[in-house]
């Protein structure tokens, strides 16, 4: 996937995260961010990658994120690992 790409689902995802009325505050609270940053930061492939992060910690999010917008379940997570700070981690 291309950075590109893996922005724009990362968009789409704040836009969602933005509008639930649940998630959206929660979000905000976990990230340390303001409702006023989210547009400031849109442009930003960290705070995206935070975006995805967030996202992607409970499957349901996924599946309701995914199927509003029309995405493969995985996409979230595919774009998550094209955006900044999730580099490959070698255990071994």
């Amino acid at each position: 996937m291309t950075p590109e790409r893996a922005e724009l689902i990362a968009i789409q995802a704040l836009g969602w995260l933005a509008g639930n009325d649940d998630l959206g505050p929660a979000f905000l609270g976990q990230t340390g961010a303001r409702a006023e940053d989210l547009r400031a930061r849109a442009a930003d492939p960290a705070f995206l990658a935070s975006v995805l992060e967030y996202l992607t910690m409970d499957d349901q999010w996924i599946i309701a994120f995914c199927d509003d917008h029309g995405l493969g379940y995985d996409l979230p997570l595919r774009a998550r690992y094209a955006l900044p700070g999730a580099e490959q981690i070698n255990w071994t």
